[in-house]
């Protein structure tokens, strides 16, 4: 069989530089499309959730041709949440596009994905993108990011990295500041001139590596990755060796590439090649696919483990099993063992307390769990969950310990003591601090712990003109007791629907999260107490009718906007003592105990001393 010159390629960056956007240009100049072809923007980001959020979530491979050469590409996610997609398949490629924003310059998420590239010997191209933004300071962001594969050990050989500019939106690459681009040749030049191709290993035994999952409704179960060694074929007899070290027999009853973003149907792939393989119905993430008669595991894939959990309870709210398909301990079990099939940073047990019906759930990060959660609610399942908490360890000499994360926050001046000042009572240690124009620059160490709930005062106290970014940067010693909220909530204390006229009264204790019309319940939250405490308050109250009239008594009743939260929001809002009640159609907040006398007696059990 005739060698193909193979080149795989994974485009990696932080958050919103440009990754989705440079891979549309990549496939759009490469002759993917037909001519009349109706093209998308984000083509890659191709999950409903990734094009409302305009987030890259899941990795995602396509291919494309440049002369002789056949070159597949990787998009992967920017956010640190999605960190263990980017962990495995950063193995199955021979270099990384590293993408810059020309004015942000490297951010906590670049320093992660880069140190992984690095780790494996790769040698990065760096591609400094939106040169046209009206800050951009280019050549200043080429010496942090060079600084920063200092720091990060890189070889003499990947320091000699190639430097590229462009504008990904435009589809423009150039090698200097100062050409005129107008295409993306000189990005394709460079890859082909910087990557050796992937050596002709056909003659050697089979060894492939699954580094992903998908599923296909008529096919089952598909492993894809890289074909290392060798040559695989549909009907052909293989041995995998699972990531546990147990060895099982297998048979190959479909071989696939990639052909732009169209999965095409092979009787034969060869190696340096993506592949997507079918027939074999238990494949996990990290098994190794053999010669029947020649066995080599290749090394486990690793992934990070956890920082925060939170537990996945069936709803029994009084409105439960009225508005979602799933909602018993079994679907929500049957779903989490399906999403670990594919989904390798999450971990899942049974909740030790047998009088609670369901999961603890592990992942890294909020953002990870809510869309996991987000798409179970999308689904059809309903269900209840608790306030994230961090996972916290002991070390060899049982000091607690608890993960912390780097924090870069770009403010306005006028809101920068404000900041720092929430942060520093948050167990934040500043690091750094840069005045950049008009706006501060702040690098914060801070736990884990001290972000949750944050996101949103952020928001308020910068008046939305803040960016705070944030990435794990690995275990310290346990910092103490955190302030938690400051606001209590206000409680319906009946089951019924709220009226304007109760509500109207409510304003004047807190801020509401109802509308008149809505449907509550004994123990739902329906709004923040302006002051520390709880307040349990009849929101269903109406306005009792008289003979009586008099000039001013009966004006309409206006009611300010109420706080809508999105699930994130829910989730960082609620403490201990609360649950969030999810549903296709509404997100809710709700107190454990729906009862008032039940949580008294919860608080008197919490107040008393151990000893």
């Amino acid at each position: 069989m005739e060698h193909k010159k193979i080149i795989n390629i994974a485009v990696i960056a932080h958050v919103d530089a440009g990754k989705s956007t440079l891979v549309d240009a990549l496939l759009q100049q490469s002759g993917v499309f037909h001519e009349n072809a109706q093209i998308v923007d984000l083509i890659m980001d191709s999950d409903a959730l990734e094009k409302e959020r305009g987030i890259t979530i899941y990795a995602k491979n396509c291919a494309i041709n440049y002369k002789d050469y056949k070159i597949n590409i990787v998009d992967t996610p920017g956010h640190a949440d999605f960190s263990s997609e980017i962990e495995r398949i950063i193995k199955t490629v021979d270099t990384v596009i590293l993408l810059v924003d020309s004015s942000e310059g490297p951010m906590p998420q670049t320093r992660f994905v880069l140190q992984k590239s690095l780790e494996l010997g790769l040698r990065p191209i760096l591609l400094i993108n939106k040169i046209d933004k009206k800050d951009q300071r280019a050549a200043e962001v080429v010496n942090e990011a060079l600084e920063l594969f200092m720091n990060l050990g890189a070889t003499d050989e990947q320091l000699d990295f190639p430097v590229l500019y462009g504008i990904a939106k435009q589809g423009i690459v150039q090698k200097e500041l100062t050409d005129q681009g107008e295409n993306l040749i000189p990005l394709f030049e460079t890859i082909i001139n910087h990557v050796t191709p992937y050596p002709d290993l056909t003659s050697e035994p089979l060894r492939m590596q699954v580094s992903s999952l998908a599923f296909d409704e008529y096919i089952g179960r598909l492993g894809i990755g890289r074909l290392f060694a060798g040559t695989i074929s549909e009907g052909q007899e293989v041995t995998i060796a699972k990531n546990d070290g147990q060895l099982a027999k297998g048979k190959i009853t479909g071989v696939f590439v990639y052909e732009g973003l169209k999965r095409i149907k092979k009787q034969t792939a060869v190696a340096g090649d993506i592949v997507i393989i079918a027939g074999i119905s238990d494949i996990s993430i990290g098994d190794t696919i053999c010669d029947k008669n020649n066995v080599v595991a290749m090394e486990p894939i690793t992934i990070e483990e956890p920082t925060l959990a939170m537990n996945f309870l069936v709803n029994k709210s009084p409105f439960a099993g009225k508005e979602g398909k799933f909602v018993t301990t079994r679907n929500i079990k049957e779903r989490l063992e399906k999403e670990l099939e594919v989904n390798v940073g999450l971990r899942v047990q049974p909740l030790s307390d047998s009088s609670v019906d369901g999961f603890r759930v592990s992942g890294r990060g909020e953002l990870h769990l809510s869309i996991l959660l987000e798409n179970l609610r999308r689904e059809g399942f309903e269900l209840a969950v608790s306030k994230p908490e961090v996972l916290l360890r002991r070390d060899d000499v049982n000091v607690l310990l608890e993960p912390m994360e780097e924090v870069i926050i770009t403010v306005p001046d006028e809101y920068s003591g404000t900041v720092i000042g929430k942060l520093n009572l948050r167990k934040g240690t500043m690091l750094n601090m840069d005045m950049v124009g008009t706006h501060t620059k702040i690098t914060y160490s801070i736990p884990t712990r001290g972000l949750i709930g944050y996101q949103r005062e952020f928001i308020n106290a910068t008046h939305g003109e803040g960016i705070l970014v944030r990435k794990f940067s690995g275990y310290e010693q346990y910092k103490g007791e955190i302030p938690s909220r400051g606001n209590g909530v206000l409680i319906a204390n009946e089951l019924g629907t709220t009226a304007a006229y109760a509500l109207g009264a409510l304003e004047e204790r807190g801020s509401l999260f109802v509308t008149p019309g809505t449907k509550v319940y004994e123990g739902m939250i329906v709004g923040i107490h302006s002051r520390s405490n709880d307040l349990v308050v009849n929101p269903c109250k109406n306005k009792k009718l008289t003979n009586t009239r008099s000039a001013g008594n009966d004006d309409a009743i206006r009611l300010s906007p109420p706080i809508i939260m999105n699930l994130e929001e829910s989730l960082e809002f609620i403490e201990n003592d609360e649950l969030v009640e999810i549903t296709p159609l509404n997100i809710r907040l709700r107190k454990k105990w729906l009862n008032a006398s039940e949580r008294k007696q919860y608080e008197k059990q919490e107040q008393t001393p151990v000893e």
